[in-house]
């Protein structure tokens, strides 16, 4: 099939049970749909729409110029090709407390499994840059609540997102956290911890799952899922991690091919079309056109 056959319902029911168990959640961030099924295929149980990823994506810098239209579009087509559960960014809610409502049911339209909205003013800026601002608690709570109330599945992940740690300090962090749950969030989002002691903090402060957010080059450690599972982490996502990679190698890559003026020496770096055309399921495109087309291809 052109896409995952699973519905976005069943994937909900599947990110929720796999939170209720007793294993690491993982999400990698998927830079483009391609990606996403790479995710599926290497073991993940969960892929994650980064929106600093969404914005360089278009070439703009992750600082609140994307639009709800934009990250929902490019998350559903990410979403559509895997069987995995998607969590998305949402950032701000993309307004005040009555747009994170709308945010909410956009996603799930999309097919998104949950999101997170976080409490950064609007436009808000990276999580790991300084300079960060954030609202009241009052407003935290409204968007919290709107987007509880907004969604229409019940299974669809409301996620709290809270930047307070680098802005006003730990034991505050560890109030809002507490009070983004009895708002109702599903799980919390606590950005830019600096170690582990604090991870186990939040961890134990609230009766939902905690994220963590690996994202190379920020605040905090760069710690192993085996650590982030004995502080008492749920979910851990590396949102930027792939894109890095790939545009670090077409980088080099094309450094190479400007010296030489050849892609000879760079054809043991690539993925091979065979593996290319096996990832996009031209076999299966070929069974569902009637095996009009052969898309044979010897490695």
């Amino acid at each position: 099939m052109l896409y995952s056959t699973t519905t976005p319902a069943e994937k909900r029911r599947r990110l929720r049970e796999a939170l209720a168990g007793d294993r690491l959640v993982r999400l990698p961030g998927a830079f483009n749909p391609l990606s996403a099924r790479l995710i599926e295929r290497k073991g993940f149980e969960g892929v994650y729409v980064s929106g600093a990823v969404v914005a360089a994506d278009l070439g703009l810098p992750d600082i609140g110029l994307t639009t709800l239209t934009e990250v929902a579009t490019r998350a559903g087509q990410i979403a559509r090709m895997t069987d995995l559960p998607t969590l998305v960014d949402a950032d701000t809610g993309f307004g005040e407390p009555m747009n994170v409502a709308r945010t909410v049911q956009t996603m799930e339209d999309a097919g998104l499994a949950g999101l997170h909205v976080e409490d950064q003013v609007n436009p808000k800026r990276c999580g790991h840059l300084d300079g960060k601002q954030v609202v009241g608690l009052d407003t935290a709570v409204k968007r919290v609540r709107a987007a509880v109330e907004g969604r229409r599945d019940p299974d669809f992940l409301v996620m709290a997102r809270t930047d307070v740690r680098a802005v006003e300090g730990f034991d505050v962090a560890v109030d809002r956290a507490k009070a983004l749950v009895d708002a109702g969030a599903d799980a919390i989002f606590p950005e830019a911890l600096t170690g582990l002691a604090e991870f186990e903090a939040v961890a134990e402060a609230v009766d939902v799952p905690v994220l963590a957010n690996m994202t190379e080059f920020g605040k905090g450690e760069l710690h192993t899922t085996e650590q982030l599972r004995s502080a008492g982490v749920r979910m851990v996502i590396w949102p930027v991690t792939l894109l890095r990679l790939a545009m670090g190698e077409a980088g080099r890559g094309l450094d190479e091919l400007a010296a030489t003026g050849t892609q000879v020496p760079l054809l043991d770096r690539m993925q091979h079309r065979a593996d290319l055309y096996d990832l996009v399921d031209y076999e299966g495109y070929s069974a569902f056109d009637g095996g009009v087309f052969d898309f044979t291809v010897e490695r």
